[in-house]
């Protein structure tokens, strides 16, 4: 499954179904899909994703670094993948727009 998130302050925002969830939860959201967060719901969601992807990556860094082999390529963090939905939800609040995500295929 994908999901993508939209609002007209910023292009749609498309990820994998499991790491859409994943944010969602953190955000402080059920991780129901498809949903919405309403304009002024969005600064203390944003808000408390980033908290919750700052606390993660910090307690995970030394981990995957000791686990990854000298040939192995490093793994997308969730950090990263976090990125383009934080930013859709920066500009949603910056406009004051909601936000709304659906399953695609």
């Amino acid at each position: 499954m994908l999901v993508t998130f939209s609002c007209p302050a910023y292009a749609d925002i498309t990820l994998f179904g499991d790491i859409a969830v994943r944010l969602l939860k953190m955000m402080g959201h059920s991780g129901t899909v498809p949903s919405a967060l309403l304009a002024d719901e969005i600064h203390d969601h944003r808000v408390t994703l980033e908290a919750a992807i700052k606390a993660e990556a910090e307690s995970t860094a030394t981990t995957r670094a000791e686990q990854r082999g000298e040939d192995e390529e490093p793994a997308v963090s969730l950090s990263h993948r976090a990125l383009p939905l934080i930013e859709l939800l920066k500009a949603a609040e910056r406009d004051k727009c909601d936000v709304i995500w659906h399953s695609g295929t």
